[in-house]
């Protein structure tokens, strides 16, 4: 081919328009359209996730190497209706696969979509790769190989409902993979959503930036490489392009050459300063690296510190600080975070007077807790998650205001003034008793629907399920106020603060399993010593609205033989023993609260061959045993249908059964001290009499002081036998 030809030829395929599709992120679609439209293309229109253009080759070359907001560029070869599997495999066939790339290359399908007809996207790209092997081998052409690790092209399909959208990727791996990142810190964040906080912070080129949790320097990175005018694709070494069959080597080599260049000349003229902050020395060394190998490392000035203590630079005038900080999947799980971000609103407010701040974050009640009022909001996806970027002016006043008139004003005031009464007289009173674990608020006010009990020196919040008529906003901004105002008002330090969700329970569900972390601590009841787990259960290993009746448990064991039936974690067990019970046996379903019960008893030195213990049903051991006892303890559940037990039991049924059971284990002169916590339980009292025994309701003796607002967590009996 003549040089003229060839030149005519190029020419013809660089004017060559392709219809596009950019991928984006949801709610980036219009700064997406802002982007392409700086890079020369003007018919851009916003779809859902992504933006559609179209563009000659060089217009999207220039793209897949500019563009800061696009994970992926399509070239649509067909748009179809695919109702079923024939549909989809015809539309592709239809492609002249030939024309597209050659058999020599590897390709892979990326299929995304469901619906009546094709459910497994699996099956979908299956199908798709048959059509594409089959367009070669008709023309008697090798077959082209797949590869799911090592593909030269990808082709891709997106399906929704009856409508398809068939193409090549132009660029192959994410456009986030920017090449700089080998690694992160945790939560990463993809550095095409990064460039966009940026990008919607309010900062520009002339202003300096810090992020004061930046992990491993995305947000910073993206930011300096704006700065320079760098383009944020020129350290990756492949495309997907490059394996179509239209690609042109040296337009593309001459684009590169061009940000190459324009990238070496832009770090030098960059004027911003640039600040990172963390409080692991660790991520923050990967993110000294990351920016090396981004070619930054010049314009980031990073130290270790901690973001609630962050200082302001000598050089930050009108400049604007963003972060991504931690929010965890579960608002409630990590209690500290609340405390982080208003320990950090408070420190900017005291520190960053007269500048700006953009902070991301998927929580909104978490962004409550910097106590600052948005002038911009906006919302966007992070993956699965819903995301919101807000963006705030610190005045001046801040600086001024941030004294102790802020920091000590009430948070929730209603619920803090009622907090501060209620520790005031429970916590007096606890002292008295050498109490180390008691009740400090049971749902008091009805819009703050919470217990919070004290052990030690940590808390544990058990948030009730809201009522159904209050939205699931309001319940989490109401919870987050509960927990800011409890350790605010009691000191504690945010990373003792647990926080659980109770909702009815049926039977000992409310035993299961929460977590994994198996970490007890000791506390004192009474002179006993008893170990508690605060985070792997509902329940913590101890019942506080018993205290009392233990302590009587105690009182009553002199001398005794003891029982303990549905024993739990064995405290009942613990007090009897060191009230001098002569033997005691322990039975209960669970081996994991027998080995937690022998501990307690292993604590207060209470060993030895008069200390048995049963792993049993309850009722099926009671039924079976032969044995006799002076005193009896049972505190059986509401309901319970375990798989391990024959039958349901309901307390209200089946107490005159169970007492039947009891009475003949219970030696004469001998005492039952029966308890359960079904409301408006009622004790039969003429069948009680009619098997030989007599009740006495002791319930308001055993309601310790810290349980009195809540008359009926439990009802308790003495039971003997009849005169």
């Amino acid at each position: 081919m003549s040089g003229i030809m060839r030149g005519h030829f190029l020419k013809n395929i660089k004017f060559t328009m392709h219809q596009y599709l950019a991928v984006t992120s949801n709610g980036l679609e219009n700064l997406l359209v802002e982007e392409l439209t700086k890079l020369g293309i003007n018919n851009a229109k916003p779809v859902q996730a992504g933006v559609r253009f179209k563009a000659s080759n060089e217009q999207i070359y220039r793209c897949c190497l500019w563009s800061r907001l696009a994970s992926r560029f399509i070239r649509v070869l067909s748009e179809f209706t695919c109702n079923d599997d024939m549909d989809l495999y015809l539309a592709t066939s239809a492609v002249n696969w030939v024309n597209q790339f050659h058999s020599s290359k590897k390709f892979v399908v990326d299929f995304k979509g469901t619906n009546r007809e094709i459910r497994n996207s699996q099956y979908g790209a299956m199908k798709v790769k048959d059509a594409v092997v089959d367009c070669f081998n008709k023309k008697n052409l090798p077959r082209p190989s797949i590869s799911k690790d090592h593909a030269d092209l990808r082709i891709h399909v997106r399906l929704h409902k009856d409508k398809a959208i068939l193409g090549v990727d132009m660029v192959g791996g994410g456009l986030h993979q920017r090449g700089y990142r080998p690694e992160s810190g945790k939560a990463p964040l993809r550095e095409t959503l990064a460039a966009a906080i940026i990008l919607r912070s309010g900062w520009d080129e002339t202003k300096p930036l810090l992020d004061p949790m930046c992990g491993s320097g995305t947000l910073l990175i993206e930011a300096a490489m704006m700065a320079a005018n760098m383009a944020p694709g020129v350290n990756r070494k492949k495309w997907g392009f490059e394996s179509l069959e239209d690609f042109e080597p040296e337009l593309w080599a001459e684009i590169k050459s061009e940000a190459a260049v324009q990238a070496r000349r832009g770090v030098k003229k960059v004027v911003a300063k640039f600040y990172g902050f963390d409080n692991d020395a660790r991520v923050l060394q990967t993110a000294k690296d990351n920016a090396r190998r981004a070619g930054v490392q010049d314009l980031i000035e990073f130290n270790e510190g901690d973001a609630a203590q962050v200082t302001r630079p000598a050089e930050f005038e009108n400049g604007v600080i963003v972060c991504n900080p931690p929010y965890g999947e579960r608002l409630g799980t990590h209690p500290g975070l609340i405390a982080l971000y208003t320990a950090f609103g408070a420190q900017i407010k005291a520190q960053f007077g007269g500048c700006h701040a953009s902070i991301f974050s998927s929580s909104d009640e978490l962004l409550s807790c910097l106590r600052m009022r948005a002038d911009k909001q906006f919302k966007l996806s992070n993956g699965a998650l819903m995301c919101h970027q807000k963006n705030y002016s610190i005045s001046e006043r801040a600086v001024e205001a941030s004294g102790d008139a802020v920091t000590q004003s009430l948070i929730a005031p209603d619920f803090s003034n009622r907090l501060k009464k209620n520790i005031a007289k429970i916590g007096k009173w606890a002292r008295k008793e050498k109490l180390d674990c008691y009740r400090i608020y049971d749902a008091d006010l009805p819009e703050y629907n919470v217990a919070i009990d004290v052990y030690l020196d940590h808390l544990v919040i058990q948030e009730y399920a809201a009522p159904k008529d209050i939205p699931e906003e309001k319940a989490k901004r109401r919870l987050t106020d509960i927990i800011r105002a409890a350790i605010q008002v009691t000191g504690t330090d945010a990373n003792k603060v647990v926080l659980k969700v109770r909702e009815k329970q049926k039977g000992r569900s409310q035993y299961q399993k929460l977590s994994q972390e198996s970490e007890t601590m000791e506390v004192n009841e009474y002179g006993v010593k008893l170990l508690v787990n605060l985070h792997d259960y509902l329940d913590t290993g101890l019942f506080l609205d018993h205290k009392l009746t233990r302590r009587k448990l105690g009182e009553m064991a002199q001398g005794k033989d003891f029982l303990n039936l549905f024993a739990y974690t064995g405290s009942a067990t613990v007090h009897a023993a060191c009230g001098g019970a002569k033997s005691t046996t322990t039975v209960d379903m669970s081996k994991t609260y027998l080995e937690w019960a022998k501990e307690n008893m292993k604590l207060n030195g209470q060993v030895g061959r008069q200390h048995r213990f049963e792993h049993a049903d309850c009722l099926q051991w009671l039924e079976n045993s032969t044995a006799h006892f002076d005193l009896i303890f049972i505190d059986p559940p509401t309901f319970s249908n375990s798989k391990r037990m024959e039958q349901s039991f309901d307390v209200q049924r089946d107490h005159i059964q169970l007492m039947a059971n009891l009475k003949r284990l219970l030696r004469e002169g001998g005492t039952i001290v029966f308890s359960n916590n079904k409301r408006h339980f009622k004790m039969d009292e003429e069948k009680l009499a009619e098997i030989g025994l007599v009740a006495r309701n002791i319930s308001h003796q055993t309601l310790p002081m810290d349980f009195a607002r809540n008359k009926h967590i439990h009802n308790c009996w003495i039971v003997t036998h009849k005169d």
